[in-house]
């Protein structure tokens, strides 16, 4: 049963996230990865994403305590409403360093494949036809090479989550802010470790190449 959703989009932090609520002991902690790595979870979130599947939301996080990235961040009000006393956080970042990570990472394995296309009905063809109608052209409208827009669409989504679900049921959060806010919000004791801090650019680019084949673009952060 999910008890905490992350709304923010991929590359504010979400994995630091992730570690964090394993730690906190909200996991297991359902993740863009998971999809990656899972033939079956795969097939499940073509059929969502692609074809348009209404799935049971329950069965989807079944074992999972908490969800982040991902199809999380675009899917939060179906999944806000099937798990109504879930906490939602809304990770954010500066908007000129999101674009600019985001842009040197999974958009550049987004254009790698459009370029050079994975093999049809293979686990990296499919994983892009998911990202690329969910993310490059669902959210960002085929336009994320227009730096402009794509900031514009960042800002719009974080608006949207906080205005669609009130301001007063989600944490607008920043992981450099440690673990204050966020256990604050969660009503948890703070941990005495430093916060986690993970998926750099460079390791990032290192995590979808080993589990993408270097040829699909994952929208984690």
């Amino acid at each position: 049963m999910l008890k905490l959703i992350n709304a923010g989009l991929g590359r504010t932090g979400t994995t630091s996230l992730k570690a964090a609520l394993d730690r906190l002991g909200l996991g297991p902690c359902f993740h863009m990865f998971d999809i990656v790595g899972d033939t079956d979870r795969l097939q499940q979130w073509e059929r969502i994403v692609c074809d348009g599947e209404s799935p049971d939301w329950t069965s989807v996080f079944d074992g999972y305590g908490s969800a982040v990235d991902g199809p999380c961040a675009l899917y939060y009000r179906q999944i806000s409403q099937a798990f109504p006393d879930a906490k939602v956080v809304l990770t954010v970042r500066d908007a000129d360093s999101w674009y600019r990570s985001t842009h040197d990472t999974l958009y550049q394995f987004a254009l790698r494949s459009m370029a050079h296309p994975p093999e049809p009905s293979s686990p990296q063809a499919r994983l892009f036809r998911i990202t690329s109608t969910m993310v490059w052209d669902g959210l960002f409208e085929g336009r994320f090479a227009d730096k402009d827009h794509a900031v514009d669409v960042y800002h719009r989504h974080n608006e949207e989550v906080v205005r669609t679900l009130g301001a007063d049921n989600v944490l607008v959060y920043d992981v450099r802010q440690g673990w204050e806010p966020l256990c604050d919000f969660l009503g948890v004791d703070t941990p005495r470790e430093e916060f986690p801090r993970t998926n750099d650019t460079a390791s990032m680019r290192q995590r979808i190449a080993r589990a993408a084949g270097a040829a699909a673009a994952p929208a984690a952060g």
